[in-house]
């Protein structure tokens, strides 16, 4: 494989929380032409500083993914088309986006998508070294090697697989829960054929993308009715997520956390409450943690201004029930003395950060 920086060292005391101020789409006022909050990222973690979880220097920067990292999935034909700046105003659904100039196209758009992209990468390699990562960015689950859409210009959760696959001896097998609420038709058209990976996939029937090619890659295909509530949708994922991993247990579960299942998001057609939300991520952490499968979360759709908050609340929750964990993350296999020196010489070495510093 190519040599890539997306997987060079982490020091071992940040949390494997992937984030960089590079995810936000800014532009003038430009996004608020579209239904999205287009800096929930940011918020979420803003969010987690006010609770004091985190801190800028305990959280790992997210780098951008480049061209030789893309190609491992996206042909460079693909590639070449986000050039054009119609392109992207179809893919990302900013029609404004069409009478930009493609270098501001490339800066103010595809950066960010790019960097979160790199920063699910990222995310993958952690996740298997420290049980659980998550990218507050990320889950483009629409996008596939040679097709954007629905505001997914590459296809992030495909890239981390791969590179897991390619690069990490042992991880051989993953599983792919995906709850967002439209179909996750990106990763299931790049693994139509291929046995290694499993999905499980739980959205809106009714809604776009109605990819009835990319059903056929679902093992697991959870259909819901418009306007589904709480007890359902939970008795549905705890049943098929347990189901999921028990029919196969897989080397990482790329869990693809779209919040856009809320009730009143204008795209989703589901009735879930936050408090719903919160439930279904520790469903779901809860069946990794307790099989000791590494778990990858990405953040993926829902766009509602109260979104961010609810991200924030749900990560304060694994926390405080110990699903996620930052010294169950460091290093699992060390003894506590082993730990507490590799803390103390790490603190030592202040020019150590989790960012690229």
């Amino acid at each position: 494989p190519h040599r890539t920086e997306l997987y060079e060292g982490v020091p071992p005391t940040c949390w494997p929380i992937v984030y960089s101020p590079d995810y936000n789409i800014t532009f003038m006022g430009l996004e608020k032409l579209h239904p999205f909050d287009a800096g929930k990222w940011g918020k979420v973690i803003n969010f987690l500083k006010e609770e004091k979880l985190i801190g800028d220097d305990l959280i790992v920067q997210a780098r951008e993914a480049t061209d030789e990292d893309l190609l491992v999935v996206h042909t460079r034909r693909y590639l070449n088309k986000l050039k054009w700046s119609f392109v992207v105003a179809t893919i990302t659904e900013i029609p404004p986006v069409l009478f930009l100039p493609n270098f501001l196209v490339q800066r103010k758009v595809l950066k960010p998508l790019r960097t979160q992209t790199g920063g699910t990468i990222m995310a993958g390699k952690l996740a298997v070294d420290r049980g659980w990562a998550i990218n507050v960015g990320g889950g483009f689950h629409h996008c596939s090697s040679d097709k954007g859409g629905g505001f997914c210009a590459y296809a992030d959760i495909t890239l981390a697989i791969k590179f897991l696959f390619e690069r990490v001896p042992g991880v051989s097998k993953a599983t792919i829960i995906d709850l967002d609420a439209h179909q996750g038709n990106g990763h299931e058209r790049d693994f139509m054929n291929d046995h290694r990976v499993y999905i499980m996939d739980a959205y809106n029937r009714y809604i776009y993308p109605g990819d009835g090619f990319a059903k056929r890659a679902i093992k697991r295909k959870v259909e819901l009715e418009w306007g589904t509530e709480d007890t359902e949708y939970l008795q549905k994922v705890h049943t098929h997520v347990e189901g999921a991993l028990n029919e196969l247990k897989p080397d990482i579960i790329v869990y693809n956390a779209g919040t856009d299942i809320l009730d009143g998001d204008p795209l989703g057609g589901l009735a879930i409450s936050p408090q719903g939300i919160v439930k279904r991520d520790e469903v779901v952490f809860k069946a990794a943690r307790s099989r000791g499968i590494p778990i990858l979360m990405v953040t993926s759709g829902g766009y509602q201004k109260r979104t961010a908050r609810i991200i924030a609340d749900s990560i304060l929750n694994l926390h405080n029930l110990g699903l996620i964990d930052k010294e169950l993350a460091t290093s699992e296999a060390e003894s506590p003395k082993v730990e507490q020196m590799i803390r103390d010489s790490v603190t030592d070495l202040t020019n150590l950060t989790c960012s690229d510093g």
